[in-house]
């Protein structure tokens, strides 16, 4: 098995399968600028390496990951249309290349699943998560938009704006699998090996035959206007995060001032248990 270290994820290879390892563990893997740039430079390289005929996806520590990065967010403090159209276009393009990889990709899920790596994991083709995964979109609780408005399309309207619109972050495994957001759910610590088990499988078969299948199953979501559909919804966002909103200055602000956990306890503090 041949494994490869970037700064902030890993990569390895063996019986047919891509792994890309997600691994700032430190900081429960928040998707920096420079782990999307590594994702996409991974994606390249097995998409062109004619013996990976699958991907899987998962993170190291304790979690999958926290979501996009907000401290980096805080530092960088970015303004203006142009910039933030960089930051969400570059967000955006890197999850759908799991959607639009022509080779099956797999998120082994365990523990936080949040915000932008929530849409990272739905928009792989299957998911398997740990009993100890949880799931969620709470942007809104502190003033972002939804970069990948992948959730309407895998689950109910009902179910989607309940989770996006109150901005719940602890979607259990056991609930996310009855909303159809999971393919399985494993005792906790199994999530990898189970996708691994899954990848393989989906390995030896004909890769032509796996990959045209795929493109006739995205087919489906093609003729209902999908990829239009996220096109207008990431356009909103760029919108929202160019103007800014009282609540993401408030946010950051206090994280600038007193560090991001003050600044993520403030906004647990606005709302009631659910």
């Amino acid at each position: 098995m041949e494994v490869i270290s970037y700064s902030v994820t890993r990569t390895a290879q063996t019986e047919g399968v891509g792994h890309v390892e997600l691994h700032r563990p430190e900081r429960l893997n928040a998707l920096s600028k420079d782990m999307l740039l590594e994702i996409g430079s991974a994606m390249d390289a097995f998409e062109r390496d004619e013996s990976v005929r699958v991907i899987v996806l998962s993170g190291s520590g304790k979690g999958f990951s926290s979501g996009f990065d907000l401290k980096d967010q805080m530092q960088r403090n970015p303004k203006g249309p142009q910039v933030w159209k960089e930051i969400l276009d570059l967000d955006f393009n890197t999850t759908m290349r799991f959607w639009r990889c022509p080779k099956p990709t797999v998120a082994a899920v365990h523990g936080p699943c949040v915000a932008g790596a929530f849409e990272m994991a739905l928009a792989c083709d299957i998911t398997i998560a740990a009993e100890d995964a949880f799931f969620g979109e709470p942007e809104l609780r502190f003033g972002a938009g939804i970069v990948t408005m992948l959730l309407p399309w895998m689950a109910s309207p009902k179910h989607a704006k309940r989770i996006i619109l109150s901005g719940q972050d602890r979607v259990s495994a056991a609930l996310a699998m009855q909303m159809g957001l999971v393919s399985e759910v494993v005792p906790t610590g199994e999530h990898l090996s189970a996708a691994m088990r899954v990848a393989r499988n989906i390995a030896r078969m004909d890769p032509d035959l796996v990959q045209q299948t795929k493109k006739a199953i995205q087919r489906t979501y093609d003729i209902q206007g999908m990829e239009s559909a996220l096109a207008a919804a990431l356009d909103i966002d760029h919108s929202i995060e160019s103007h800014g909103s009282p609540d993401k200055a408030r946010f950051m602000d206090l994280a600038r001032a007193e560090g991001l956990q003050a600044a993520l306890a403030w906004r647990a503090q606005r709302f009631e248990a659910e």
